[in-house]
């Protein structure tokens, strides 16, 4: 089973049958924790790479927290909303992570002003560029809403 259903199997042996939005206690997160582990452990969960049990045991309440909130069996139906959408932009790109270094130990005010303001030209780069749009291929109805 995938990990999403591996979640739902463990909180559902926890808690019993699920009606709408699951919270749960610290001693149930806890008997979670332990029965997605022990699927990891005999390999009824999928995980790609098979990670040794400490590093297992650190990664398993992140990913329960992540399927009680995004899976809508386990939300009450809600469809999953990022509080902060693009917050990750640029994560895996060497430079912006170096100069976002370089700002967190710099203190005088007119460097951080700097190097914020490369941060920012480097997010901009980094950023999807926006489809171009064929006006041409739209009807006249909707070329008003071309920007």
């Amino acid at each position: 089973m995938n990990q999403r259903e591996g979640v739902f199997a463990a909180v559902e042996a926890v808690v019993g049958e699920i009606h709408g939005k699951v919270t749960l206690n610290d001693n149930q997160k806890k008997e979670v924790y332990a029965l997605v582990f022990t699927a990891f452990k005999h390999g009824e969960i999928v995980y790609k790479g098979g990670i040794p049990a400490e590093p297992l045991r650190k990664y398993i309440p992140g990913l329960v927290n992540n399927w009680l909130r995004k899976d809508k069996a386990l939300n009450g139906g809600v469809k999953y909303k990022a509080k902060a959408p693009g917050s990750r932009a640029g994560a895996g790109d060497a430079g912006l992570k170096a100069m976002k270094q370089l700002l967190a130990e710099t203190t005088n005010e007119e460097d951080r002003e700097v190097i914020e303001m490369e941060i920012e030209l480097r997010q901009e780069a980094l950023a999807k560029p926006k489809a171009v749009i064929n006006i041409e291929a739209l009807p006249p109805l909707l070329r008003k809403f071309i920007k």
